[in-house]
């Protein structure tokens, strides 16, 4: 350690060395006069002025008043190449270009510091150079030593962080403009942590299982497992307005409304998948709203780059196709149903006397049914009364039969029954049970009466399912006949599908 030099030239010399320090200095230095300021603060204060900075908010002008007192006494080279200034001279008379109205708010927050008794203050504002460009600027000042009582020599340090503000600011637009992408996306998005499901599987894999479908086919309850894990992190505007949820929070409190029955197998293969490693995934789910109603939905699942290890973000677009499904499921009913019955029509008829004659299972049996009538009822009252006949028969045959079983409607008044696995004697409970259910539906419709001539076959070992449907159409010409010998060669008597006398 060295002992200082008190001589006058030692002083001299160190006088030197601070101008010169000052001078070099790689930061913007001001020494300014802030006595005109402590001035104008004590007449305040004195006036009974308490809260300086509700006081200064309230008028501008005083806010002006405080800075047009500042005395700029010295600035460095740092300064005037940073404000494109020549001398301080062009600095001072320009400083009114150099300071933007933001300086009024953050200037606030410097005289209320200084009010409070600090000998320091800061702040975080906007300057401009000479030449109009936008410098953003931290400032910090401090009265220095032996001028606490008049505040004549403060020294002003300001640090350009105009990159470091400018990246902030391109950083907050593209988070703005990623978050603006993900609420107002017209998808459902979804972003989720996997982690705890990678977790579960990673377990799974190190006791030494290889296979996880067989694994899961033993332990289902592990699929609900990993489904409990999953965390949802963030959802978008579009799924709440998809699943009927008033709001973010009160959706997340439900998701095991949404996640359920049907949605069990398919994020089962998701698992699957996940385990082969394939973390890029494309597939149609079912869902649910808070209403209960089925969601069909095109699903892009996603694990996000720089996350492949842990699954830690994860990403899901649920596109909405339900109205396309039931679309599809309409499309596909026309296909093989009649409209106007919503029995089977000829053309699955025929695709399920095929399927049955390959695959049985038998006996097989067959029933043709024709609805006694239906010319008369078009005739005589007009096809809508014949229409209405054969929905009539429709809700009959319809109510009648179940799976595997099914009801078609094979011509104008002609339908048929298919019935694997059912031998004679369930047809003849069957055609009891028919009778029964069309004496109760004639008493809903009194107007018109509805009658059906029916014919059975079951096919007998060996042979072909073309001659037991021709048997059992022999059977309903005789069952038919022997209805029209009842009602009278003439049809003198009330012909069903005809009005009933009163």
């Amino acid at each position: 350690m060295q002992l200082h030099d008190a001589s006058p030239r030692a002083g001299d010399a160190r006088r030197s060395d601070d101008a010169e320090m000052f001078d070099l200095a790689p930061v913007s230095l001001w020494l300014e006069d802030y006595s005109g300021i402590r001035i104008q603060l004590e007449e305040w204060r004195r006036a009974g002025v308490t809260d300086l900075r509700a006081f200064l908010e309230a008028d501008d002008a005083r806010v002006r008043a405080c800075s047009s007192r500042i005395e700029i006494l010295k600035v460095n080279r740092r300064t005037l190449a940073m404000y494109e200034a020549t001398d301080i001279r062009h600095l001072v008379e320009n400083i009114g270009r150099i300071l933007s109205k933001d300086m009024l708010k953050t200037h606030i927050e410097e005289l209320v510091q200084l009010w409070e008794g600090k000998s320091e203050f800061n702040s975080h504002t906007v300057n401009y150079t000479l030449s109009g460009a936008r410098l953003d600027i931290q400032l910090k000042g401090a009265i220095l030593p032996g001028h606490e009582e008049k505040w004549d020599r403060v020294l002003v340090a300001i640090e350009d962080v105009t990159g470091r503000e400018t990246a902030t600011r391109k950083l907050a637009q593209s988070d703005a403009y990623a978050r603006g992408l993900f609420e107002h996306s017209p998808i459902s998005l979804w972003v989720e942590d996997f982690s705890g499901v990678k977790t579960l599987l990673d377990e799974v894999r190190e006791r030494g299982i290889s296979d996880l479908r067989v694994f899961t086919d033993v332990h289902p309850e592990f699929i609900e497992r990993c489904m409990a894990e999953i965390r949802v992190l963030d959802i978008n505007r579009h799924t709440v307005e998809l699943f009927g949820a008033e709001s973010k929070p009160a959706l997340l409190k439900r998701l095991r409304d949404i996640f359920r029955d049907r949605m069990i197998q398919p994020f089962r293969e998701q698992l699957v998948d996940l385990w082969d490693g394939k973390l890029f995934q494309r597939r149609e789910v079912v869902n649910y709203s808070l209403a209960g109603d089925e969601l069909h939905l095109h699903m892009q699942f996603s694990v996000l780059p720089g996350h492949e290890r842990d699954w830690s973000l994860v990403q899901v677009a649920l596109t909405d196709i339900t109205a396309r499904k039931r679309a599809e499921a309409y499309l596909e009913f026309l296909g093989k149903h009649d409209v106007l019955t919503k029995l089977y029509n000829r053309s699955f008829y025929v695709d399920e006397l095929n399927r049955l004659e390959r695959k049985g299972p038998f006996p097989v049996s067959v029933a043709v049914i024709d609805l006694n009538g239906l010319k008369a009822a078009n005739d005589q009252l007009g096809h809508g009364a014949g229409d209405a006949l054969l929905r009539r028969a429709g809700e009959v045959l319809n109510e009648v039969v179940e799976r595997p079983c099914h009801a078609a409607r094979i011509g104008g008044d002609e339908f048929a029954l298919l019935m694997p696995g059912v031998g004679e004697e369930e047809m003849s409970v069957l055609v009891e049970t028919i009778d029964k259910l069309v004496a109760i539906n004639n008493q809903f419709y009194s107007a018109t009466e509805l009658s059906l001539s029916i014919g059975t076959a079951t096919a007998e070992p060996g042979e072909r399912l073309e001659a037991v449907v021709k048997r059992a159409d022999l059977a309903m010409y005789q069952a038919k006949r022997a209805f029209y010998a009842r009602a009278g060669t003439e049809r003198r008597l009330k012909v069903p599908g005809t009005p009933i006398s009163p």
